[in-house]
């Protein structure tokens, strides 16, 4: 048997949990949220996008049914929101290649654009401010830019996750590249636990009415 994350979304794994078998639905009732980050560093500042996923999957009860999926080099779990599916997505590529894999997934999933959320970490926000992003250039981030170089769109809606930008601009590198202190790691557990509030509540609204890229 699957998963019942997948199950319940009308999805069965087969073959090695590296296939999917898809269930067609409604316009604006499956939706992609893709948390970005570096492959093998989960714990830096760069992929704290990761960590909210983690977190998305922990509240919706599917913390344990992660699968790897080889199509599109990523970590899939599968949930219910109500009537409304949402497919997880951890890249297991570079930040800077992330886009192929978000691309590959909304191919797969017969998702557009505006159906992909990307949850990100963002320099210009102090560590503890969120906001949500509706479409837009990549403003310098290198993994938002290959998603829209690979969506070949800039539709995506974007949760911007502040880690705070260091005092010298050589420091930049080290800092998104380094883990989070102790003193911020504090601040961690309800910044995920408010960023999971705004990404649902935004999914719930968008849900109920017809899919508009707002």
């Amino acid at each position: 048997m699957p998963p019942p994350g997948l199950w319940s979304a009308g999805l069965w794994l087969s073959g090695g949990m590296s296939r999917f078998v898809l269930e067609p639905g409604p316009p604006g009732k499956r939706w992609l949220v893709a948390g970005l980050g570096n492959s093998g560093l989960p714990g830096t500042r760069h992929s704290v996008g990761m960590a909210v996923l983690g977190q998305l999957a922990r509240r919706l009860g599917v913390a344990e049914s992660w699968v790897r999926d080889r199509r599109c080099a990523a970590d899939l779990a599968l949930a219910s929101l109500g009537d409304t599916q949402l497919v997880l997505l951890r890249p297991r590529r570079l930040m800077n290649a992330n886009g192929r894999s978000v691309a590959q997934a909304a191919e797969l999933f017969r998702l557009t654009a505006e159906e992909v959320y990307l949850v990100h970490d963002e320099l210009d926000k102090p560590l503890g401010k969120l906001a949500l992003k509706l479409g837009g250039s990549a403003r310098g981030h290198n993994g938002v830019r290959s998603c829209i170089s690979c969506l070949k769109s800039s539709a995506m809606p974007r949760l911007r996750v502040g880690i705070g930008r260091p005092t010298h601009p050589d420091a930049v590198q080290a800092h998104v590249l380094g883990c989070f202190s102790p003193s911020e790691q504090e601040l961690l557990p309800p910044l995920l636990e408010r960023a999971t509030d705004l990404l649902l509540d935004h999914i719930r609204e968008r849900s109920q009415r017809p899919l508009s890229g707002t």
